[in-house]
């Protein structure tokens, strides 16, 4: 099952990709690491999917990575008399803490952490920004605005504050539930919604203790205050354009998206491209030329993988978008202007000694054309090191640690390999030759360009290279 592209293809499991028959269609397609959203489904719909993800590792012999995607705490106002008000432009309307069901002049915001942080002049956005909300005065406990961009409101449509950093903790009580149980099921990220700041990431890091991999959703607009700081908090970072295209205006979201993964690939962490990638696949078998675009730039960019969210998780045609995506990708790679992007968007090395390896190997396997670059880890570092350099050539990842090769799945250009422990470097070199040769990356004669951490197990040790043939 060897996939001939570097970018990885994130697959959303949901209603329509439940069974066996279905996921095994999205794997075999092209899904390199499959998302459940906990913000749908029941705890036994989840484990029902995770337990044919993990048959699907059994029969294919490949690491499958898994992302759980936390929900997040969710603003929404309360009930409306008949169920929804018409809100004209213009119009005074009042937010507040009173339950009784609201009118088109005011309405419950059950939410006193957002009265806490407004201020005269900021946005309120409802109904994923239909409707805009100017703040004129504001309190302990209500807020009057005036309302900008008009429409109807009604029960429970969810509230955005972009102009505002909340004192509101990204794991609500349905979160660290659900945290819990994905955590003893095994999975192999944790998918944080809502960060606003560096210790977001920080809280979440305390109660997952290095059991899952830590991955950042970047949704909110302030995140960009502190965007290095929480990249380098977190193992990975997931760009979710939906939320973010909500709370800022669409032309910036382009840009921010490019500076998200510039930043990203700087740090060496995998950054997927999220949110209506192929989204008029949900009910069409082909996409729109504007969606094909909007994949192969985040390909062009250099991310780590393109994700896929309803159009697998609900949509009529799940397989043919993994598949869609999957040539899209393969396309673009073949690209000379992609080769030349990505080398005129390679960052220097930092001045370490495993950098200083890490960037000796990419060249050294360009000079000698070597079948593929092997990294040999234990935690994982030095393989993403090796991909931060986005070499032209497939690297293996061996680990002897499965979760550890799981996460490694979601990485740029990473073939990822359960397999055994080795003790000295001729160990090492021997196994990776019999992987390379099962994996079918390089036969007799081959060159590779092998790095590894010596005294093995050593987390961020990488300070070997070696050049080895296949016999």
């Amino acid at each position: 099952m060897r996939r001939f592209r570097k970018a990885k293809i994130v697959a959303t499991l949901g209603p329509a990709t439940s069974d066996e028959t279905a996921i095994t269609r999205l794997f075999e397609a092209g899904a390199d690491v499959f998302r459940m959203n906990f913000s749908h489904g029941t705890h036994e719909d989840h484990k029902k999917r995770l337990d044919i993800v993990r048959a699907l590792e059994t029969k294919y012999g490949r690491p499958i990575g898994v992302i759980v995607d936390l929900q997040g705490p969710k603003l929404r106002v309360g009930r409306f008399h008949d169920g929804q008000a018409e809100l004209a432009s213009g119009s005074p309307f009042r937010l507040d803490l009173d339950s009784q069901p609201g009118d088109a002049t005011r309405a419950e915001l059950p939410h006193p952490e957002i009265f806490a942080a407004l201020e005269p002049g900021m946005n309120l956005l409802v109904n994923d920004g239909r409707i805009r909300l100017k703040v004129i005065e504001c309190g302990a406990d209500f807020a009057e605005t005036e309302v900008v961009n008009g429409g109807t409101i009604s029960d429970h449509k969810g509230v955005n504050v972009p102009d505002a950093v909340l004192e509101l903790s990204p794991l609500t009580e349905k979160d660290l539930a659900d945290l819990r149980f994905g955590l003893q099921l095994g999975v192999d990220w944790v998918a944080l919604s809502f960060v606003q700041r560096p210790q977001d990431v920080a809280e979440a890091r305390k109660l997952i203790a290095g059991r899952a991999g830590i991955m950042s959703k970047l949704e909110k607009p302030m995140v960009l205050d502190s965007l290095e700081e929480i990249v380098n908090l977190s193992d990975a970072v997931m760009v979710a354009r939906g939320d973010l295209g909500v709370e800022i205006p669409p032309e910036d979201v382009p840009s921010l998206q490019k500076r998200m993964v510039k930043v990203c690939r700087e740090a060496g962490k995998p950054v997927i491209i999220a949110t209506q990638m192929l989204e008029s696949m949900i009910s069409s078998p082909s996409p729109t030329r504007a969606e094909a675009s909007d994949v192969a730039t985040a390909v062009y960019d250099g991310a780590d993988a393109v994700m896929l969210s309803a159009e697998t998780a609900a949509g009529a045609y799940p397989t043919e978008a993994v598949q869609i995506m999957d040539r899209i990708i393969r396309r673009v790679e073949k690209d000379p202007f992609y080769i030349q992007q990505i080398e005129a968007s390679r960052h220097a090395p930092e001045a370490t000694a495993a950098d200083a390896i890490t960037a000796a190997v990419r060249m050294v396997a360009d000079t000698i054309s070597a079948a593929a670059i092997v990294t040999f880890t234990s935690t994982g570092s030095t393989t993403l090191r090796a991909s931060r350099e986005r070499p032209m050539v497939p690297i293996m990842g061996l680990t002897p640690r499965l979760d550890t090769a799981r996460r490694l799945v979601l990485a740029w250009g990473v073939h990822s390999v359960h397999t055994d422990d080795v003790q000295t470097f001729a160990d090492m070199v021997s196994l990776s030759i019999e992987a390379a040769r099962r994996e079918e990356f390089a036969s007799a004669g081959d060159a590779m360009a092998i790095t590894a951490g010596v005294p093995f197990g050593t987390p961020g040790a990488t300070n070997i290279l070696r050049i080895a043939w296949v016999e």
